[in-house]
C-alpha cells in the first residue's frame, strides 16, 4: 500500500488554513459555504474517504456558476472555490485508491487534478500541480522508456520538398549575444532564426520528447483540444480529453479527417514534469516585464493557426517536427485585412492558402518573409507582426511570449 505522508504534508494544516484560501465566503451564500466547512471538516476528519460525493455536490454548484455569462463577470472567489473543492476531491479520491476500494483510478484522480487546474486559480502556491506530480509517483512509478521517432523518414522528406525562396527567407543568426539580439532584431522589429541556443534542452536531448515520453509523462492529463482546420471556422469547436485519448485520435489514427490541435495552453504551469524539460530562454530577460507566457503547441501534420499577430514579443522554440511559417510586417496591416468583428481584429480575413484575391486585391502585393522551422531552432516574431504556422509533420513547439 503506498505511503501518502508525502501527499499529507502538501495540504494546509488544518481545515481553516485550507478555506482561508477563499478570501471573499460571503459571495458563495451561507448555506454553501457551511456545507463547504462541513465537507473540509470530515475530509480532516477520521474517514476523510467518505466525502467524495459532498466534494461532487459542491463542484457541480461550482462548475455552474463559473459557466455562467462572461468568465471575466464571475467573482474571483469562485474560481478559489473551485480549486479548494478539487484539492479536497483528489485527496479523497487518493485515499479510496490507496484503500483499494475500486471506486476511483488513476486516471479519475488526475482528470479532477486538471479539472480543478482549468477552472480554478493557482492558489496556495499552484498546490494542485504539486500534488499531480506526487500522485504519479506515488501510484504510477517511472517505467523504463521505449524509445520512438514521432515523425517518420517519410515526413522528413515531404519537408524537404518545401521551397523557400532566397530572398524571402527569414535571416538566421547562431545564438546571438544579448547586446547583438536587442539591437539586430528586437530594436529593429526584424524576425529572425536563432539556433544552437535550446540544443542543451533535455527535451531536445538527454529526454528527448517523442510520442511515447509525452504518453508517460503526460498520458493521463486532461487538456483542451481544438476540433477543425482552424480557429476561424464556425465548425471549430473544443473538448476536453486526456493526451493519451489526443494522441491516438488524433495523431497516432491517419484515418482521422478532423483535426485536433492542443494550441495555446498553458500545459507547463499543469504538468511541471515537462516544464523540467525545458527553460525560458535567456533572450526574455530583454523585456520591460518579468513574467513569460508559456504556451504549448502539439498536433499532426496540417494543424494551421490563421495570418494573425500577437501583441508582444514571442519566440517559438521547435521542439518536435517541422512548421512552415510566413511572416508580414505591421506597416501592411491595410493590405491584410483584419476581421471588422472586435474579437478577431488581430486576425486576417485572407485564407492564406486559398486566397480570394477579388475579395482581397491589396493581398498580393503585401511583402513577406518565410521559413521552415525545425527541432532545436527558435523563431523571433517581433510584436504585432502578422504571422501564418503550418505543421508539416507531427509539431510540438513552445512559445514564449514577453513584453
Amino acid at each position: 500500500m503506498p505511503d501518502l505522508a508525502a501527499l499529507r504534508s502538501v495540504l494546509p494544516k488544518t481545515p481553516d488554513e485550507l478555506l482561508l484560501t477563499i478570501t471573499s465566503p460571503d459571495i458563495l451564500g451561507k448555506d454553501y459555504y457551511d456545507f463547504l466547512k462541513k465537507t473540509c471538516d470530515c475530509l480532516y476528519g477520521q474517514d476523510g474517504g467518505s466525502v467524495k460525493h459532498s466534494c461532487e455536490v459542491l463542484l457541480d454548484l461550482a462548475w455552474e456558476k463559473l459557466n455562467t455569462g462572461y468568465w471575466k463577470d464571475v467573482d474571483i472567489s469562485w474560481r478559489y472555490t473551485y480549486t479548494v473543492i478539487s484539492v479536497m476531491k483528489v485527496y479523497c479520491q487518493c485515499l479510496l485508491l490507496n484503500q483499494q476500494k475500486g471506486e476511483v483510478s488513476l486516471a479519475d484522480i488526475m482528470r479532477s487534478c486538471d479539472m480543478g487546474l482549468l477552472m480554478g486559480a493557482p492558489i496556495l502556491d499552484n498546490i494542485l500541480a504539486r500534488m499531480s506530480s506526487l500522485i504519479q509517483t506515488i501510484f504510477n512509478p517511472p517505467r523504463k522508456r521505449q524509445c520512438g521517432d514521432a515523425v517518420s523518414e517519410a515526413k522528413r522528406l515531404k519537408v524537404a520538398d518545401v521551397r523557400i525562396d532566397g530572398d524571402k527567407s527569414v535571416s538566421r543568426c547562431s545564438c546571438p549575444s544579448l547586446q547583438k539580439f536587442k539591437e539586430s532584431y528586437m530594436d529593429k522589429h526584424q524576425a529572425v532564426i536563432v539556433t544552437d541556443a535550446i540544443d542543451f534542452w533535455p527535451a531536445l536531448s538527454s529526454r528527448k520528447w517523442d510520442l511515447d515520453y509525452i504518453k508517460q509523462k503526460a498520458g493521463y492529463r486532461t487538456v483542451p483540444i481544438e476540433l477543425g482546420s482552424k480557429y476561424t471556422e464556425e465548425s471549430w469547436s473544443q473538448s476536453l480529453m486526456t493526451i493519451t485519448e489526443f494522441i491516438e485520435r488524433y495523431i497516432e489514427n491517419p484515418a482521422q479527417v478532423t483535426k485536433g490541435y492542443l494550441a495555446q495552453h498553458q500545459l507547463f504551469d499543469q504538468i511541471p514534469e515537462l516544464q523540467k524539460d525545458i527553460s525560458v530562454p535567456t533572450y526574455c530577460c530583454l523585456g520591460e516585464e518579468d513574467d513569460v507566457d508559456q504556451n504549448a503547441w502539439f498536433g499532426p501534420e496540417g494543424t494551421v493557426s490563421p495570418l494573425h499577430y500577437d501583441p508582444k514579443h514571442n519566440l517559438l522554440a521547435q521542439v518536435v517536427g517541422w512548421k512552415y511559417v510566413r511572416l508580414y510586417s505591421d506597416r501592411v496591416t491595410d493590405h491584410l485585412y483584419p476581421h471588422p468583428n472586435r474579437l478577431l481584429v488581430n486576425t486576417s480575413q485572407v485564407d492564406l492558402e486559398e486566397p480570394d484575391h477579388a475579395k482581397f486585391p491589396l493581398f498580393a502585393k503585401a511583402p513577406y518573409v518565410e521559413c521552415v522551422l525545425g527541432p532545436g531552432e527558435m523563431l523571433y516574431i517581433p510584436p504585432q507582426h502578422w504571422h501564418f504556422v503550418k505543421s508539416l509533420s507531427v509539431s510540438f513547439s513552445v512559445s514564449f511570449w514577453w513584453e
